[in-house]
C-alpha cells in the first residue's frame, strides 16, 4: 500500500468514531399514536411495556431518545389531527396502534418509518405488499389471524351449545370484516349456526343490538378500537340481557366477559420496540418482515358463565390458559 493511501485510510478510520459519536449525541425522536383511549388500562400497559423494552435496548429518554405520545381513541377526526401533529415533528420512527391510526399515518407520513401494532390485515389495508417484503415505509406486527374468526364461532358454540344465531359486532372504521369472514362462515356452516353482521357506528347503538338477541342468540365481539373502548359497556349489557358473548382478547374476560380469545398485546409492544430499535440504528421498514402473532390466550370467566346459566365443558376448561372463578 502506498504511503498516501495508508495515510488516507488511517485518517478515515480515525474519523469514523467521530461520526458515530456525533450521531449518538443527537437525541432521536420516536412518536407514538395510540388508537385506544388514554384512560384504558390495557393501552397504558402497552405504552409502558413498549417504553420499558426500548429502554432495555439502550434508549434512555432524555439522553438519546425523546418520545412523543398521543392518545387518539377511536375518534377518526382526532386520529387525523394527531397524525398531522406528529408528522410536523418529523420523527425518526413512529409507532402506530390500530388500523385507523396507521391509515392516517400512512397518508400523512409517506416516507417516515412506521411500525404498527394491533392491526389485523396489513396487506388488505394497503400497508404492506406482503409479509416477507413489506416494500415501503411501513412494517410491524399483526394482532390477528384470519382463522381466529372460525375459532370464535367454535368456542362460543362449545360454551353456549343452544346458540343457533350469532351476531358479529364490528365497527366499519376498524379492520376489514372480510379478513375474518371466510373462517367465520366455514365454522358457522359446519356447526349449523347462522351469522348476522351488525355494524355499530355509535355508542348509543350498542344496547339495541344486544337487547335484540333472542334466547338462541350469541355475540362475537370483533377486534377494533371502538369495541375496545366500549368493552365494559358491551360486557355489562351482555350480562344484563343474558347474551353469551366471545371477545377478541383475553383481557375482556378478565374484565367480566364470558370468554376471550386472542393474541398477547404486551408481546406485540415488546416486539415493536425491537423493530423501532433497528430502525433508529439504520434499518429500513421495507427490509423488516411483517410478523404474525405467535402467542394466543384463552381466558374463560366462570362467574359470567354461571350468571348466564351455562355449564362450561371440562375439556374446554382444561384447554384454557386461565379460568376465572
Amino acid at each position: 500500500m502506498r504511503r498516501r493511501e495508508f495515510t488516507a485510510l488511517v485518517a478515515a478510520m480515525g474519523a469514523y468514531p467521530l461520526v458515530v459519536r456525533a450521531q449518538s449525541n443527537r437525541i432521536l425522536l420516536v412518536a407514538m399514536l395510540m388508537g385506544f383511549a388514554e384512560s384504558d388500562p390495557v393501552a397504558q400497559s402497552m405504552a409502558t411495556t413498549f417504553r420499558a423494552a426500548l429502554a432495555k435496548l439502550g434508549w434512555t429518554e432524555g439522553r438519546n431518545v425523546r418520545i412523543e405520545l398521543r392518545w387518539a381513541g377511536p375518534d377518526l377526526d382526532r386520529i387525523k389531527a394527531l397524525a398531522k401533529e406528529l408528522t410536523d415533528l418529523q420523527p425518526d420512527a413512529i409507532l402506530g396502534q390500530t388500523t385507523p391510526v396507521v391509515t392516517a399515518l400512512a397518508r400523512d407520513m409517506p416516507s417516515s418509518p412506521i411500525v404498527f401494532i394491533i392491526v389485523s390485515d396489513p396487506v388488505g389495508s394497503g400497508f404492506a405488499a406482503n409479509f416477507a417484503h413489506p416494500g415501503g415505509n411501513i412494517t410491524g406486527f399483526t394482532v390477528d389471524e384470519s382463522a381466529e374468526g372460525g375459532k370464535w364461532v367454535q368456542l362460543l358454540k362449545q360454551i353456549a351449545p343452544d346458540a343457533a344465531r350469532m351476531a358479529l359486532l364490528f365497527n366499519p372504521a376498524g379492520p376489514p370484516l372480510q379478513f375474518f369472514m371466510p373462517s367465520i362462515q366455514a365454522a358457522a356452516s359446519s356447526l349449523d349456526v347462522q351469522v348476522n353482521v351488525v355494524a355499530i357506528h355509535a355508542k348509543d347503538e350498542i344496547e339495541g343490538v344486544i337487547a335484540g338477541q333472542d334466547r338462541a342468540g350469541g355475540l362475537i365481539v370483533l377486534p377494533n378500537a371502538f369495541n375496545t373502548t366500549n368493552r365494559e359497556l358491551i360486557i355489562e349489557l351482555a350480562a344484563r340481557y343474558r347474551v353469551p358473548a366471545i371477545y377478541f382478547n383475553a383481557y375482556c374476560a378478565r374484565s367480566g366477559g364470558l370468554v376471550g380469545y386472542g393474541s398477547d398485546y404486551a408481546e406485540q409492544s415488546r416486539q415493536a420496540a425491537g423493530y423501532v430499535d433497528r430502525i433508529l440504528k439504520g434499518a429500513k421498514p421495507a427490509d423488516l418482515p411483517v410478523q404474525a402473532p405467535t402467542k394466543f390466550e384463552l381466558v374463560i370467566n366462570l362467574r359470567a358463565a354461571t350468571g348466564l346459566g351455562l355449564n362450561v365443558p371440562p375439556t374446554l376448561l382444561a384447554f384454557a390458559d386461565e379460568v376465572i372463578e
